[in-house]
């Protein structure tokens, strides 16, 4: 059998222990052990070797300490005290103080004041009522002459501005007294310089007139040599045809011929893409500039030259004026070709110019619109057919292009003018093939 002891377990709860100062010391670092004596009476067990002091000497010598301790903390409460009243006596002081420099700061301004009174009143004995009255008359004096001196400088001042006043009245007196002879000099002059400008410029016209009649006159003599040269009007609206002016000129069927636009100084030399027949149309971007044909035969070289520039024809600017104010300009069109091949069918087409674009219709039937861009192109047929004076290519995009006959040549010429200012007004230079615009 196994024998079963219980066992006792003892839980220590703290207690509030009361606080104990620090200066208390205890005989031993340990609690004294106790026994159960006779008649279960708790009994201190004795030590031999201990040396330490009786249970009464250490209560008596801790009472001792405890009352010294006390002692000490009632000092410290007096001396908190202490500083506390003192703190309050010094405030109370400097309240007393601050009055005390009040009442003396009275006693002095009363005591000043008596000592003013009493040096005014030496000043003032032995002074009777006249010396009184003296010193005022005196003082008006000195105001009245300070007075007068200062309304002298200001009328010195002011006669001085009326001085300046007066002169520049004079001035301007004199000024508008002289005023109408320079109004008229001024008059004279802008009368001669209106003569010497108009002289100016019908002498520019003169000497233009003078030099045209000179480059003609040298291009006569040129040609007058030439073995070829030009049949037709040199104006729009005209056909322009290179024929030989002897029997021993050269066949032109066996010539190959090139036309050039020549500005009327020389300086400028442009080809005219597509002009390689005996006959050319001039178009409106040929008005101003001297036409030239270049005839090659057998490795000889012949010019042929314009005698002046080509004009321009009569009556189109009015009319090109007359159709720009409308918004868009119908012309009655014939298609003469289409992509370069013969149009079978001679059925009459409108060619519609507008502000934006070009279109060519039959009836409710549209054959091309077309914005303007920078593939399209449009200029005079270069051929030489009867009726490329009427005639204009038109390129509406590229692959498809349209030969078109006007009614009139005049039509033709101004179709071309107002496409080219509507593409213009787009940022579109529109021209024929390889044109420099």
């Amino acid at each position: 059998m196994t024998k079963i002891s219980p066992e006792i377990e003892e839980d220590v709860q703290a207690e509030s222990l009361l606080s104990v100062s620090a200066d208390v010391s205890f005989s031993s670092n340990c609690f004294p052990k106790y026994k159960l004596g006779p008649e279960n009476q708790i009994v201190e067990e004795s030590k031999e070797d201990s040396k330490g002091l009786s249970l009464k000497e250490v209560v008596e010598k801790e009472t001792v300490q405890l009352s010294e301790q006390h002692k000490r903390l009632s000092v410290r409460d007096l001396a908190s005290k202490f500083d506390k009243n003192l703190t309050a006596a010094a405030k109370l002081a400097d309240e007393a103080k601050l009055r005390d420099v009040a009442s003396l700061e009275g006693h002095v301004l009363l005591k000043k004041l008596r000592d003013a009174l009493e040096a005014l009143r030496g000043r003032m004995a032995g002074r009777t009522k006249e010396d009184v009255e003296k010193a005022i008359s005196l003082a008006s004096e000195d105001a009245k002459k300070l007075v007068n001196q200062e309304k002298s400088f200001a009328c010195a001042e002011i006669e001085s501005a009326r001085a300046v006043v007066q002169r520049f009245g004079e001035a301007l007196e004199e000024e508008e007294k002289n005023s109408p002879k320079s109004k008229t000099q001024v008059m004279d002059m802008e009368h001669e310089l209106l003569a010497l400008r108009t002289q100016i410029r019908e002498k520019s016209v003169l000497s233009l007139k003078i030099q045209k009649e000179l480059a003609m006159n040298k291009r006569a003599e040129e040609n007058k040599s030439c073995l070829y040269v030009f049949d037709g009007s040199e104006a729009l609206g005209s056909h322009l045809r290179i024929r030989p002016r002897s029997d021993t000129a050269p066949s032109l069927s066996k010539c190959s011929i090139q036309w050039y636009r020549v500005s009327l100084d020389g300086s400028q030399k442009e080809i005219i893409s597509g002009a390689s027949k005996l006959a050319y149309a001039p178009e409106p971007l040929d008005v101003g500039r001297v036409l030239q044909a270049d005839i090659l035969s057998n490795g000889q070289k012949i010019t042929v030259t314009s005698a002046g520039p080509i004009e321009s024809a009569a009556g189109l600017g009015s009319y090109v004026e007359t159709l720009l104010r409308k918004s868009s300009s119908e012309f009655n069109v014939v298609i003469s070709q289409m992509n370069g091949q013969d149009y079978s069918s001679h059925s009459n087409h409108c060619f519609n110019v507008g502000k934006l674009r070009i279109k060519l219709c039959r009836g409710w039937i549209t054959k091309s619109r077309e914005i303007y861009h920078t593939s399209m192109q449009l200029c005079g047929v270069r051929g030489d057919g009867n009726a490329a004076a009427k005639s204009l290519f038109w390129q509406a995009r590229k692959g498809l292009s349209y030969v078109l006959t006007f009614e009139s040549e005049k039509e033709r010429n101004a179709a071309i003018m107002i496409a080219r200012k509507h593409a213009l007004d787009c940022n579109i230079m529109l021209a024929g093939p390889d044109d420099r615009v």
